[in-house]
């Protein structure tokens, strides 16, 4: 066993892991609900980038409609996040030679 050959590795996984989340940082998914009455962007970090609401909907008395169409496009773009944080992340891992799950919580050989 090389020491010096898992140190270095370390470092780079580390190198390419802080690659990733700069470019996460920046990656958009789009959430719809309501067959597309109300779309939102955000980015693989979580952060809201855009809303938009079809005026159609836009009726006081159909508030808590549109509140909940809003939670459920945003719920769908933070899955869309999920996943795609997740092929990055094997993208990244096997671009270093690392085995595809390796970092799915059973935690690192050294």
């Amino acid at each position: 066993m090389n020491i010096q050959k898992m140190m270095q590795q370390a470092q780079e996984m580390q190198g390419k892991m802080e690659e990733m989340q700069g470019k996460l940082a920046l990656l958009e998914v789009t959430g719809t609900s309501g067959g597309g009455l109300v779309t939102v962007t955000i980015t693989c970090k979580g952060l809201v980038k855009g809303l938009k609401v079809d005026p159609t909907i836009i009726d006081p008395e159909e508030k808590e409609v549109m509140e909940d169409l809003i939670v459920a496009a945003l719920n769908d773009a933070r899955s869309k996040a999920d996943v795609k944080m997740a092929e990055e992340t094997q993208k990244a891992m096997a671009e270093i030679g690392l085995p595809p799950g390796m970092l799915d919580g059973s935690g690192l050989p050294f």
